[in-house]
């Protein structure tokens, strides 16, 4: 009889729950999946630095920690390249984590349950772009496996492999490689084709994303490389105040022999998930069109000098101590001659998160965040 009525009670909730899929049974599932803690590490430059570069030997270059950056969201500067929130803090924020602090802030008590954030302003995939100044992406890896160790010593193996497994590893790195030759007129290129660099760039990468997914890596996240040759910085230098082509070509080709890397490694590696995001084309069509997306101007810098704002004197410490500074960082997509505002790294994470296949894939963010 016992038996003739747990039979009964089990399939009257099934039935429930098959009739009813919006009762309370469904709801508690629902909101049990979207409360899994997934854990975010963030590598790579500038457009991801909140602050490490504040506790290094750095130089003025590669720092942001005096005003007008951080003027808006933060209300004084935090080692942010913008005037307010960098991408990696609103895709934390739409993840339900809390603002990763810098990897380097001391007294952050080794909390690496949430993630943590070592991407270094200036740094490149190869040690000696900026070397002696920055964290580069080899040096952030070796962060990645202190915390490994620290999340072990704390948590156990078991619970430091769970929140490794099903963490998100979020990257913008490649840019300062090709950039810094232009900029400093250096003979980056002198012994190497473009090929044969860009080959050198994605290998250092490749063998990081090898390292963390041996480390128990599963999901990862890139930004392809955005339109470099347009930026304010860039145009600057060009007399004619237009695109650079010679950086447009070599983003393009790093970025479609990354993609092809990307699609190898999510064959040969088991379990390995990708989002990429394309930067390039989404910043180029921002740029281009600025009043459709909310924006007043899509070429010039809010804060700076010269034609575009784009001579990089943002604060007065690199090298030109008088600057302008715009009224009202939100018309602008850029904050500085070369990083987005605040309003500009929103419209990207957005995009990043729940985007189409055709702007982020073959994940978004959000979908990367939800597997398992």
């Amino acid at each position: 009889m016992a038996l003739g009525f747990l039979k009964y009670y089990l399939f009257l909730h099934v039935a429930i729950f098959i009739l009813f899929p919006n009762s309370s049974h469904a709801a508690d599932h629902r909101v049990a999946n979207s409360n899994k803690h997934v854990a975010l590490f963030v590598f790579g430059d500038s457009l991801f630095d909140v602050g490490n570069n504040n506790y290094i030997n750095s130089t003025a270059g590669t720092q942001a920690n005096y005003w007008p950056y951080g003027e808006t969201f933060f209300n004084r500067p935090t080692g942010r390249f913008s005037d307010g929130r960098l991408i990696p803090d609103f895709i934390a924020e739409y993840a339900k984590l809390p603002l990763l602090p810098p990897y380097k802030q001391p007294g952050n008590n080794h909390q690496f349950s949430n993630g943590a954030n070592f991407a270094s302003a200036g740094a490149g995939a190869l040690v000696q772009t900026h070397q002696g100044t920055v964290i580069d992406l080899h040096m952030q890896l070796i962060y990645f496996k202190n915390v490994k160790k620290v999340l072990e010593q704390h948590m156990g193996e078991t619970e430091a492999k769970k929140i490794l497994s099903t963490a998100v590893y979020l990257f913008s790195v490649g840019s300062n490689d090709y950039i810094l030759p232009f900029v400093t007129n250096s003979s980056f290129f002198q012994f190497n084709s473009p090929e044969d660099y860009a080959k050198m760039v994605i290998g250092n990468i490749t063998d990081v994303i090898k390292e963390i997914y041996e480390a128990g890596g599963r999901k990862f996240a890139f930004v392809s490389l955005p339109p470099w040759g347009c930026v304010p910085l860039v145009r600057v230098r060009n007399p004619a105040g237009e695109c650079m082509q010679e950086v447009t070509a070599l983003i393009k080709l790093h970025n479609t022999a990354f993609s092809k890397v990307l699609t190898k490694l999510e064959m040969q590696l088991q379990g390995f998930k990708y989002s990429i995001f394309d930067f390039y084309n989404s910043a180029a069509e921002i740029m281009e069109n600025p009043s459709k997306y909310g924006f007043k101007d899509g070429k010039s810098a809010c804060c700076g000098s010269g034609q575009y704002r784009g001579v990089n004197s943002c604060g007065g410490k690199r090298g030109v101590k008088e600057y302008e500074l715009c009224s009202n960082p939100s018309e602008y997509i850029f904050f500085d001659a070369a990083h987005p505002t605040e309003k500009g790294n929103e419209q990207f994470a957005q995009q990043m998160w729940s985007a189409a296949p055709s702007i982020v894939g073959p994940y978004n963010l959000e979908a990367l965040f939800e597997q398992v």
